[in-house]
């Protein structure tokens, strides 16, 4: 494989260039693994049920497991993982880094939804989900379902895993000229808006929509606090309404939410994502508010853009309150974005195959 620019992530052609020079370790790939600047992680055999999160600092994750085990679950053809506890899932994949290769991780989309708490962690680490330049080891998932119960089989991704050499992340004014060339972020009626209207703060952020489309009908779901299991490895099999309550839009010009409750709601911009970048969801800044807005964070090159004609696409939410109740308002600022550049145009863009390419408000695939 060849030498990587010095700054980026890494494309689709070259995150495959890794795979084939054994970077990245597994049995066969297939090929709806790799996405525009990311690589889908598959969980293996086996579910740990462990007592407790734990990040291994100096020590190997195996040498820690007789710790913390209670028991194990075989996921070989579909296990049950109970909401509210805690589960380490060996993947598939394994890594074998050049030094100035580095990593990050985070939940699909599909995840992300349907409020699995899940986070990797590597040998000998002190920080989930960031994989240190030169790693040579295996990848753990921390899987922890918060609202629901659900069946995990072997071979299905729930997280996704990111290269890169170098500081990918786009400073403010490298942001803005990216604004200049390509607008990032339209109204609701698919208006641009302005890049002097935009808020540019380490990132771009955007707002909630409460009022839904045409100011009425549903704006958001409310996860149920006892329903059935849901099968990840079938799609549309699952009823709604028996595992999320609808939120119309309110009357009044606030909503409240409720502490531990988790709700979806969409974004009221649309955003684009250009080709040669990808974009990510940055952690929650608690001065803002004590709750979490989102758990699958990562944007691949070209979500919203379609070859520069369509105009943007609708974020997704994923929101969880903490310790009281929390109000909020249609347009109120509730997450930011920081966008990173690729080391190249990735072969292939964001929607191919994908269930959220033209998505408003969406619940997972799951659901029908």
């Amino acid at each position: 494989m060849t030498a990587a620019p010095r700054h980026g992530i890494l494309p689709v052609q070259e995150l495959q260039a890794a795979a084939a020079a054994g970077w990245i370790k597994a049995p066969p790939f297939a090929d709806d693994q790799f996405q525009p600047a990311s690589l889908d992680l598959r969980v293996g055999r086996v579910a740990y049920r462990i007592r407790c999160s734990f990040l291994p600092q100096g020590r190997r994750v195996e040498e820690m497991l007789p710790e913390l085990l209670m028991y194990e679950v075989d996921l070989t053809e579909g296990g049950i993982l109970e909401r509210g506890n805690v589960y380490l899932v060996p993947l598939q994949e394994s890594l074998a880094l050049p030094g100035d290769v580095q990593g990050r991780t985070n939940p699909k989309s599909s995840t992300g939804r349907l409020d699995i708490f899940t986070r990797v962690i590597t040998d000998r680490s002190h920080r989930f989900e960031e994989i240190g330049g030169g790693y040579h080891g295996p990848l753990y998932l921390e899987v922890v379902p918060r609202s629901f119960t659900v069946r995990v089989t072997t071979g299905l991704s729930l997280n996704q895993l990111r290269l890169s050499v170098g500081e990918p992340r786009l400073d403010d004014a490298e942001l803005k000229a990216l604004y200049g060339r390509h607008t990032l972020l339209f109204d609701e009626r698919a208006q641009a808006i302005p890049a002097d209207e935009a808020l540019i703060r380490n990132g771009l952020f955007m707002s909630i929509d409460l009022r839904g489309a045409g100011g009425r009908g549903v704006i958001g779901y409310k996860a149920r606090r006892h329903s059935g299991i849901v099968d990840l490895a079938k799609e549309k099999a699952h009823a709604a309404p028996a595992y999320w309550a609808p939120i119309p839009a309110p009357e009044e010009s606030g909503l409240i939410l409720e502490p531990e409750e988790f709700y979806i709601f969409a974004s009221r911009e649309r955003v684009r994502v250009p080709p040669d970048v990808a974009a990510e969801m940055v952690e929650y800044d608690s001065g803002s508010g004590e709750l979490r807005t989102h758990y699958a964070g990562f944007f691949d090159s070209g979500f919203g853009y379609g070859a520069g004609r369509r105009r943007g696409t609708r974020a997704v939410l994923e929101v969880r309150p903490h310790d009281v109740p929390f109000r909020i308002e249609h347009g109120q600022v509730f997450f930011k974005l920081v966008y990173e550049r690729l080391t190249a145009t990735p072969a292939q863009l964001y929607g191919r195959g994908s269930h959220y390419h033209r998505q408003g408000l969406a619940l997972s695939k799951h659901f029908r």
